[in-house]
Parts: C-alpha cells; sequence; structure tokens
C-alpha cells in the first residue's frame, strides 16, 4: 500500500499542472477521483493512452448542471482535498469555491493551481508555461548567446513550478489539518513556483556570481565542461564536469593533458576550450564515447531520444520505464523503504467509474 493510501483527492479534470499532481498523488496511493467534462479529450490523446490519468477513477460531469455540482459537493464531504486548475473565480461561480466546498468538509483541503496566482494585475490574464517563466527570468537564461530565448518543454513552469508546487503545498495541507482538524486553501502559481526554482540563480547574483544574458554562465551551456556536444554520428552526449576532479577525468578521456590547457573557470578561456572538445569529440560515434568514459567520473552521459530511454540499462535495471498493456510509461515514485507502490494500472476510459461512484454515495445513474 501506498503511503497516501486512505486519502481520497477530487480533482477537477483540467490541463497542464493539476492532472500531473493528481498523477503522483495516485502513484503516491491516493484515490484520485477525476471529474470530467463531457467531450474529446483535450490533449488530442486517447483517454486510456494519457499517462496522467493512470491510478484514477474517471467520473464525467457537466459542472455547468446543478445535479452534477451536487454530486461534487456530496464527494467532496468524504474527500480529504480537491484540486482545480481554473482562472480565479471559475469555481466560485460554479458553485464549487473552497467557501461551498468547506462549509460541506470543515478539513478539506482546497487546492488551486494557476499560472499567476489568485491575485494580483495579472491574475485573471490568460497565459501558459512560456508566458510565467519568462516573467520568473528563467526563459531569458535558457537558450544559446546568439539565439532566441528556448521554451524547456513545460517542465519549469507547469510540472516544477505547478504540478510538485501544488503537491507539495497540498501535503502540507494535509499534514497541517491532521492536527488542527481544520482545512485550508493553498494558492499555487505557476509563476511562483518557477521563481522558487531560481532562487539559485538569485543567490548567484547576490554573490555577482551571476552574468546577465544567454550563454554567459557556468550552467546555461557556454562553459566547455557543462554543455552538449555534437559526435560524429550526428548524436550528442552531455559532459556535466562541473568540479575539477571530474574535468581531470573527462579531459583524460580525451587524450589531452590538464597543464596543456588554459584555466577552464576563467571565461575568456571558454570559446578555445569549446573549440577544442568539440573537435575532439566529433571524431567519434556516441557508442564509441560511452565506451570510452564506461566507469569513469566524467559526469558524460549520451543524450537519449524519449523513444531510445527505456533500452539504457540503467532506466532497465531500475524499471524507471515499464510498459503496461503496449503503453511504455515512467513508473511511479519515489521509493519508500516500507510503503510499496501499486503496480503501473492501464488508465481508465473516459468517465469508466461514473455509474460506481454514484452508487457508492447512494445515487442511481
Amino acid at each position: 500500500m501506498g503511503p497516501l493510501s486512505g486519502y481520497r483527492i477530487i480533482e477537477l479534470g483540467g490541463l497542464g499542472p493539476a492532472p500531473m499532481c493528481g498523477l503522483l498523488l495516485a502513484d503516491l496511493g491516493a484515490e484520485v477521483i477525476l471529474v470530467e467534462r463531457p467531450g474529446k479529450a483535450e490533449i488530442g490523446v486517447a483517454p486510456m493512452d494519457s499517462i496522467e490519468r493512470r491510478g484514477k477513477r474517471s467520473i464525467e460531469l457537466d459542472l455547468k448542471a446543478p445535479s452534477s455540482v451536487d454530486i461534487i459537493l456530496k464527494l467532496v464531504e468524504t474527500a480529504d482535498a480537491l484540486i482545480e486548475g481554473f482562472r480565479p473565480g471559475v469555481t466560485e461561480r460554479l458553485g464549487l469555491g473552497p467557501k461551498e466546498c468547506q462549509s460541506r468538509n470543515l478539513k478539506l483541503v482546497y487546492g488551486r493551481v494557476t499560472g499567476w496566482g489568485q491575485e494580483g494585475p495579472l491574475a485573471q490574464e490568460a497565459g501558459h508555461d512560456i508566458n510565467y517563466i519568462s516573467l520568473a527570468g528563467a526563459l531569458g537564461a535558457i537558450g544559446s548567446a546568439d539565439g532566441p530565448p528556448l521554451p524547456p518543454l513545460n517542465l519549469v513552469g507547469d510540472y516544477g513550478g505547478g504540478a510538485m508546487y501544488l503537491a507539495c503545498g497540498l501535503l502540507a495541507g494535509l499534514l497541517e489539518a491532521n492536527r488542527s482538524g481544520k482545512g485550508q486553501v493553498i494558492d499555487a502559481a505557476m509563476l511562483d513556483g518557477a521563481l522558487f526554482q531560481m532562487s539559485l540563480f538569485f543567490s548567484l547574483m547576490a554573490g555577482g556570481q551571476w552574468r546577465e544574458g544567454r550563454g554567459n554562465n557556468h550552467l546555461d551551456g557556454a562553459a566547455p565542461y557543462y554543455r552538449a556536444y555534437q559526435t560524429k554520428d550526428g548524436k550528442f552526449v552531455a559532459v556535466g564536469a562541473l568540479e575539477q576532479k571530474f574535468y581531470e577525468e573527462f579531459v583524460d578521456c580525451l587524450g589531452l593533458s590538464i597543464s596543456e590547457l588554459p584555466e577552464r573557470l576563467d571565461p575568456a578561456n571558454w570559446e578555445k576550450l569549446t573549440t577544442s572538445f568539440e573537435t575532439i569529440l566529433k571524431s567519434k560515434t556516441q557508442n564509441d564515447w560511452m565506451e570510452c568514459f564506461n566507469g569513469k567520473n566524467a559526469c558524460v552521459t549520451p543524450v537519449l531520444e524519449l523513444s531510445e530511454v527505456p533500452d539504457h540499462p540503467h532506466i532497465k535495471a531500475r524499471r524507471s520505464v515499464v510498459e503496461n498493456h503496449d503503453l511504455l510509461q515512467p513508473s511511479p515514485g519515489p521509493r519508500f523503504s516500507r510503503s510499496v507502490l501499486s503496480s503501473v494500472p492501464r488508465p481508465e476510459n473516459k468517465g469508466q467509474s461514473t455509474t460506481d461512484i454514484l452508487r457508492e454515495i447512494g445515487i442511481k445513474s
């Protein structure tokens, strides 16, 4: 049984961080009831192929119908938490806001995730991951010096800044509710979560160690010892030889002498070092280099395409990617010393549990 076994979470269906947060909680053993609107899947993926839905029970309801609102409020009475990812004020207009829900269940933790937060000049403005991380200073720091900022998929805003930030707030809220007997509202803004992830870089700026502009810093791809290099076969290797001892091993594997190279920490030498490393690394294929670096502490790994990930020996050994009904997906985690997470289920079809859930709360469908 997972560590959250016995907890019931109501997830009001949507896109982005809320479903990912619900997935994490479901993987950890919580019963997650996904309330979905009738109609086609919004992301163009069949419901039973959508990994974000796994482990959740799906009930299909029209949120604009008063009868559906009554059903959700009845579900809330036995829930520990609710997740919603609509713009501020939407659930209040539906009759499903914190006031209505907590009047039915004083201990309910009400989790809200939005881009800009529940208040502020931009609270009602539309936006996506790229917009939230741009205001957080993250987007402007990602990309090459001679190109535009590059969106890091939607990992920093939607998932790191939204889903994980909300999950942390919900878990803290549940712990506090167990002590106080009262729930509360969690306001998780993707902007705030992205800013939280920028804490190190605020520290570097405060210490005079941050050079503004892309391609100027140790961790943004400018440093020759922390970037990706192309190999002979057109693939890439990732080099993360930040510390001196790893750098020395990296250089040695390239067949170079550390004493003959310029000081690596001086940005004035980065272009020369990068050019040298580029030439050498392009002389062999990715697999050739992986054989050279095998067993070495040089912090060099292959840059894998998504389709290649499941076949990597380390991924295989840890079963970090598993297959269920021909659906490849990341394994639940993190891993616990006592609690055992359930095997990965196939996501339910949309509305698959509607009849059962209604029956459980005494409503005939």
